[in-house]
C-alpha cells in the first residue's frame, strides 16, 4: 500500500507543497501559542487541527459516567501508588494537537513530570472519551487517530444511551478492539490490576459495591 509520504516524494510540485506546509504549519504552531496562552480555565476546549474547539455544556448521563470511572480509577491509582488521574479540564499536549479527555491516567514515569502547578500535561497512558452528539466524530475520527499515533497505550470510548464500553489497545499494527459490551468485566492494559465490572458504569448500586471492593 502506497504511503502518503511516497505519493508526495513522485509529485513534481513536491517543494511547493512543501513550502507551503511549511507556512500554514507556522500559522498554526502561533494560533496554538495564543489558544494556551488565552483559554479559559472555566470552559472546555481543544485546538485540533489548526481550529479551536469549544465544547457545550454536557449532559448530566455524560457527567455521571464520568464521574464514576474518574471515582473508581482514581481511588484505585492513588490507593496502590500507580501514578495520576485525571478528568475533563487537564489539558493534554500532543504533537500536532490539544485535548481535554474525560478521563486521563499517567503512568508513574509521566507523573513524575507533573507538579501543582502544571496547565499543560504530557500525552496519557489511558484515555477514555464519553461520546456525547456533539463529541462523537472527533471522539472516533481525529482523536482515535492521534491517540493510536502517539502511544496512548489504551482507549476507551463509552456509549451513555446503548450503555456500551469500547476498549482499544495499542498494537504495533495500531489499535486492536479488545472488547465491547455493556456487561462482564474489563481488565486494563495500561493500569495495572484495574478491573472492573462494567456495569459498575451505569448502574449506581453496582457502582457503590465495586466502589467498596476498591477501597478494600
Amino acid at each position: 500500500m502506497t504511503t502518503l509520504l511516497e505519493q508526495l516524494l513522485e509529485e513534481p510540485t513536491l517543494l511547493e507543497t512543501v513550502a507551503t506546509l511549511s507556512e500554514r504549519l507556522e500559522d498554526e504552531r502561533e494560533l496554538r501559542e495564543r489558544f494556551r496562552d488565552e483559554v479559559d480555565p472555566d470552559q472546555k476546549a481543544e485546538f485540533i487541527n489548526g481550529q479551536v474547539v469549544m465544547h457545550s455544556p454536557a449532559l448530566n448521563r455524560h457527567l455521571v459516567v464520568t464521574g464514576r470511572l474518574f471515582k473508581l480509577l482514581d481511588t484505585f491509582v492513588t490507593k496502590n501508588g500507580l501514578g495520576h488521574v485525571v478528568t475533563e479540564k487537564a489539558l493534554c499536549g500532543f504533537p500536532r494537537n490539544d485535548y481535554e479527555p474525560d478521563v486521563a491516567f499517567f503512568c508513574p514515569d509521566k507523573t513524575a513530570t507533573i507538579d501543582l502547578d502544571t496547565g499543560l500535561f504530557p500525552v496519557p497512558d489511558f484515555i477514555c472519551e464519553v461520546l456525547s452528539d456533539s463529541t462523537e466524530k472527533r471522539d472516533r475520527g481525529i482523536k482515535f487517530r492521534d491517540y493510536e499515533a502517539h502511544g496512548v497505550t489504551e482507549y476507551w470510548i463509552i456509549d451513555t444511551r446503548s450503555e456500551v464500553l469500547e476498549q482499544y489497545v495499542i498494537t504495533p499494527s495500531g489499535y486492536d478492539l479488545r472488547l465491547k459490551s455493556g456487561t462482564g468485566e474489563i481488565l486494563s492494559q495500561a493500569v495495572p490490576g484495574f478491573r472492573i465490572p462494567i456495569r459498575s458504569l451505569f448502574d449506581v448500586a453496582e457502582h457503590l459495591r465495586t466502589l467498596q471492593i476498591v477501597l478494600g
